[in-house]
């Protein structure tokens, strides 16, 4: 029996219950006219008599056989009461919408199960417009057109809801006649079955036309006796049968229900039903009845349905489900006494999602189609190939002679790969990473799927193309991974993190003045400060790094504010930004926040992004950068050369500075290649008339190499090391005097590398 949602459904759409059709009716009752509001202006009102009409309809309902014995109930009256008044406040306010149509379908449904007749809906709207027409114009008699034109807005409103009664209690009819109708078909379809009857002490059979259609046969060939017809069964499945002829027989089992196959004039098995009921005729002779039903078609479809639950819709590989049933019985072979080596492997294809969203994921279908054919290929009999999901597969290889067997099974993959897959008219070089474990014979199919993962990671962070084998060194490092997110993901609220900065310095003249500071973050576990290299990675992939980065940015604006009313006015302040964080949405909207917020000049602000991040070179990206620029926020690009440096990026993002990676300053002075790629991108932000920031400064021959380049602004040990705020703040108020550089704040030999 559907529930009263679906009945409300079916009802809505019988009645063509649309929102234009509720507006129609409306119309017709003239429930848009002006005028029709003043009911709004009288509700204290009108609530009052219709309390009063509520007194009235329940004692008018307590002089009536059949409703006194309804309301004689304990707590009845005073339900009524509460959902009349109910009712009586919707009419009165409505909104007279498709919510307040579906309100009352819903009512006159449930009143309609509970057997409450038409003709009492009649009644008590007859009682109601009766007794609020007496009601209004005594009340309002000093104002007759007033109660007039209430009681024609009531009328108007009392008859919408009238209309949708009635329509509720026809549906309802109507419903009701179809399904008796839906019933006598279902019962004619029925009787298409083939019919059957057995005299069970005379061992005499009587099959219908229908029964022996259905096998093909004519009554020259019709079985007369149970063994003519359970020959026709397979000996495979007879022996159940008559055990449960017999069960009923005796009395075992209430009825005769069994599925099983004959075989037809043609020789073919059909799936078939058999259904009887034994009984005894007034003879006193006993009999067994019933109907044969061909299931062929719903077994074809069983079986269709079981495939497709254990297998791949695309490449009719065994899916995950089925994988994990033929690893655990891979395992049972294991545990045995003289097996054979097994092992797992995990393959996943490299950038595949590449080719998803720029070729569409058709020819991506295409790729994975021919990836599992190839695969396929690689394997002898007997071992499997699954789709796991998505770009990855996982082949279980059995009855192995020696371990390393696995790992020339994952190579031949590979070497299987090498060559390129046609897809959608486009040649594509297509490569894979596989992870092999072996199969121990103890622990369940997921421990073997976990380690062959464990290892596909790794060689993943290889690289593509790459093969690593399980160890359990793996594992310890994934426990390492876990346990290092887990407190990632509570450092912030406990207070760990810790803001470190480092002086921005400007040379000129042989002169040092510090002109900014850039953020750096840091993270304290107990005593120990976890290298930064180490947990900003695991940000970045857990989505941390969007929450973590809005608390540097504001811890770092508020100090750098600070020291501006500490006497260290225009100093700037540098905060590298994630890529995450550029692309949460209302990233610049946050920013103008922050900096209201902490009071900071936008133009103290820059905000260090990667070319990584501008290699997505999404509109996005462009928007808020442009949106960033507008507020006087300036952009740098750090890291400048170290990636897939693009001129491009130069003239379509807003970027003022470009920060020269330590990797080119470092050796620069005794390489000439080095020295060549420095001075080129020193003279390329000049040339664009943007500051030039290089990072790493750590000698006098460094210093020398810069002041030569025309770089004025450096960063580095040979001005200080990161430091907290309280520490780096002398540093700061020292390199705020212009002085000579020559003598460094911090001996460079004691300086120590240290990850920015």
């Amino acid at each position: 029996m559907p529930d009263l949602k679906q009945k409300l459904l079916n009802m809505q759409r019988q009645l063509g219950l649309t929102p234009d059709e509720v507006r129609q009716r409306l119309r017709l009752l003239l429930m848009g006219e002006p005028g029709f509001d003043c009911l709004a202006a009288h509700l204290p009102a009108l609530d009052r008599l219709h309390a009063d009409c509520i007194e009235g309809l329940l004692a008018h309902l307590n002089s009536i056989e059949g409703s006194a014995e309804l309301l004689a109930e304990p707590g009845r009256r005073e339900q009524l009461q509460v959902l009349q008044q109910g009712y009586f406040q919707q009419l009165l306010r409505g909104p007279y919408d498709m919510q307040y149509a579906r309100l009352r379908l819903l009512v006159g449904l449930a009143h309609e199960r509970l057997g409450v007749e038409l003709k009492w809906y009649l009644a008590g709207f007859h009682f109601y417009l009766d007794f609020m027409h007496k009601a209004i114009n005594r009340h309002w008699r000093s104002e007759p057109k007033l109660a007039e034109q209430l009681y024609g807005c009531l009328l108007k409103a009392a008859f919408f809801d009238i209309s949708l009664t009635a329509d509720t209690h026809i549906a309802a009819d109507k419903q009701a006649l179809q399904a008796s109708e839906d019933r006598y078909a279902r019962a004619v379809r029925g009787a298409n079955d083939g019919l059957w009857e057995w005299h069970v002490e005379d061992d005499r059979l009587y099959l219908s036309d229908r029964w022996l259609a259905m096998l093909g046969l004519d009554a020259a060939r019709a079985p007369r006796i149970l063994s003519d017809w359970t020959a026709l069964i397979p000996e495979a499945q007879r022996g159940s049968f008559l055990a449960a002829l017999q069960a009923h027989l005796d009395g075992r089992q209430a009825f005769l229900h069994v599925e099983c196959q004959l075989r037809d004039s043609w020789g073919r098995l059909i799936w078939v039903m058999i259904r009887a009921v034994a009984s005894t005729d007034r003879q006193g002779e006993r009999l067994l009845a019933g109907s044969l039903t061909d299931i062929s078609q719903r077994k074809q479809t069983e079986q269709a349905l079981a495939h497709q639950a254990l297998h791949d819709a695309l490449t009719g590989l065994p899916n995950r489900q089925q994988v994990g049933e033929l690893l655990s019985q891979a395992l049972q072979r294991q545990a045995k006494p003289g097996a054979r080596h097994a092992a797992v492997l995990f393959i996943d294809l490299d950038r595949f999602k590449l080719i998803n969203e720029s070729l569409g994921h058709q020819t991506g279908d295409q790729v994975l189609i021919q990836v599992a054919k190839r695969i396929e290929r690689c394997l002898r009999p007997g071992d499997h190939l699954g789709r796991f999901g998505g770009d990855e597969f996982v082949v279980l290889l059995d009855d192995l002679a020696q371990p390393h067997d696995a790992e020339l099974v994952g190579k031949r993959i590979m070497h299987a790969l090498q060559y390129p897959i046609v897809a959608g008219s486009r040649r594509l070089a297509v490569s894979v990473s596989i992870g092999v474990a072996p199969m121990k014979g103890y622990g369940d199919e997921q421990d073997a799927l976990r380690e062959a993962d464990l290892a596909l990671y790794r060689a993943k962070a290889y690289g593509k193309g790459q093969l690593a084998l399980y160890n359990d060194s793996l594992q310890e490092e994934a426990t390492q991974r876990l346990n290092l997110e887990n407190a990632l993901s509570e450092a912030l609220s406990r207070d760990q993190f810790e803001l470190y900065y480092q002086p921005i310095v400007q040379v000129s003249a042989g002169r040092a003045l510090v002109v900014g500071v850039e953020a750096l973050l840091r993270w304290w576990q107990g005593e120990r400060m976890v290298p930064p290299d180490e947990f900003i990675p695991v940000l970045e992939e857990s989505g941390e790094i969007v929450a973590v980065g809005e608390w540097v940015l504001r811890q770092a604006c508020t100090q750098v504010r600070q020291w501006h009313q500490q006497g260290l006015a225009g100093l700037r302040c540098s905060v590298n930004l994630s890529s995450r964080q550029l692309q949460e949405p209302g990233f610049a909207d946050r920013v103008a926040q922050i900096l209201k917020e902490t009071s900071l000049p936008a133009a103290s602000l820059v905000l260090e992004i990667t070319e990584s991040l501008l290699m997505r070179d999404g509109p996005d990206t462009l928007a808020a950068l442009r949106e960033l620029e507008s507020m006087g926020v300036r952009i740098a690009l750090d890291d400048f050369g170290t990636g897939f440096s693009s001129l491009g990026y130069l003239h379509r993002y807003p970027l003022h500075i470009i920060k020269v990676d330590k990797s080119f300053i470092t050796k620069a002075p005794n390489d000439e290649r080095l020295k060549a790629i420095s001075r080129a991108i020193i003279g390329l932000g000049k040339g664009l008339d943007m500051d030039v920031i290089a990072e790493g400064i750590e000698t006098p021959e460094q210093m020398d190499f810069l002041h030569n380049e025309g770089c004025q602004f450096v960063q580095g040990y040979w001005f200080s090391r990161p430091q907290s705020a309280a520490a780096i703040h002398p540093v700061l108020q020292r390199l705020s005097v212009i002085e000579s550089p020559e003598t460094p704040l911090l001996e460079t030999s004691a300086a120590t590398a240290i990850v920015q």
